[in-house]
């Protein structure tokens, strides 16, 4: 009898050790993040309107579930931003860029009279055809798909070619000073988004060279730690899809 009882007892010390990292896992799983907001689901683009404008321009398709912009000669840039600002979040969304193709996913951007660009206040994450853009060779890794546009570049290459679906996960956190580009499930970019080493990366590239024309243009370039996402008219055709974003908690 004393046998089968401490038998009994292990048992139940075993099943009480194995539920602790069911609790520790559901923990880690809801901890930081809210719930993910769709910013176009491939059949509205009601969360997006034009850069410093209103609603969308022709410029912008709705083509078998994605959102294609395909530039019309004589119009004025159609950068889109989206209605709402975030300070912390995560970013999830596919983009497809043609062959010789060049696009920009930005962050913190404000609309004013005072910037006709969003990449004269926002940070760019780099959308380009690696293979076929000369961007991706005139200023090696720093102007490449998924680098952290002219500021940080990526640490490996794992774009697909022009043609093809990415997949981009941008994740801002100003409460921990972190932020990471993930391109087709791979970390390639990793930065502090404020305080002195954001400035000295802003300084050494071509938005800090107080001899350039960005600067003169864009003084207040990366600035904002609270502001829209925005997709770039870069004069190329580019295809973006299932986009979505959560605000870290």
């Amino acid at each position: 009898m004393k046998t089968v009882i401490w038998i009994s007892g292990a048992l139940l010390s075993l099943s009480f050790c194995g539920n602790p990292p069911k609790k520790m896992e559901k923990k880690e799983v809801t901890s930081l993040q809210g719930e993910w907001e769709v910013l176009f689901d491939g059949s509205s683009t009601d969360q997006w309107h034009i850069f410093n404008g209103e609603g969308i321009s022709e410029d912008w398709h709705i083509e078998d579930g994605a959102l294609v912009f395909r530039p019309i000669k004589g119009h004025p840039k159609q950068n889109l931003v989206t209605n709402k600002e975030y300070t912390n979040f995560e970013l999830s969304l596919e983009w497809k860029i043609s062959e010789k193709g060049n696009s920009g996913i930005f962050y913190g951007v404000i609309e004013s009279d005072k910037y006709y660009e969003p990449y004269l206040i926002g940070p760019e994450i780099q959308v380009l055809d690696n293979d076929g853009h000369p961007d991706a060779q005139a200023n090696p890794k720093y102007h490449q798909a998924g680098a952290l546009y002219d500021m940080v570049q990526p640490s490996a290459d794992v774009c697909k070619p022009a043609g093809e679906w990415n997949h981009v996960l941008l994740t801002v956190n100003h409460k921990t000073n972190t932020a990471s580009v993930q391109l087709n499930g791979t970390e390639i970019v990793r930065f502090e988004p404020h305080g002195e080493k954001w400035d000295a990366i802003v300084a050494a590239s071509k938005f800090g060279n107080k001899e350039a024309y960005n600067y003169t243009k864009a003084p207040d370039f990366g600035k904002f730690q609270t502001g829209k996402i925005g997709l770039q008219d870069h004069d190329d055709v580019v295809s973006y899809r299932n986009i979505k974003i959560r605000e870290i908690q």
